[in-house]
């Protein structure tokens, strides 16, 4: 189980691929609402000026001294649903998320 405490150290950390591929750095964590449990979160990558956050769940994270490894690979969650670092996800956009990656409702 991840605790929450724990969640608060991992920004600003790496988020790597399961071939240690760096995908962008650890932004925030989503929570799912029916079990309280981290669910999903952000990584923010792209260039310095134009930075955007992608979804990636967090199920099976590994982590490391300075790292978040993720069980996607990096081309996979750098074509996930996006937002730009001040927008929100509207709720009528969460099931893309959920169909990007396969996974139920």
């Amino acid at each position: 189980m991840i605790e929450a405490a724990d969640i608060r150290e991992w920004r600003n950390h790496s988020v790597i691929d399961p071939k240690d591929r760096k995908i962008g750095v650890f932004e925030a964590v989503y929570v799912d609402t029916g079990t309280d449990e981290p669910a999903m979160a952000t990584v923010r990558m792209g260039l310095p000026t134009r930075h955007r956050l992608a979804f990636v769940p967090l199920d099976n994270v590994i982590l490391g001294p300075d790292y978040v490894k993720v069980a996607y690979a990096k081309a996979l969650v750098r074509k996930a649903p996006s937002l730009g670092m001040d927008d929100i996800l509207p709720a009528e956009a969460e099931e893309a998320v959920f169909r990007h990656y396969d996974l139920p409702r």
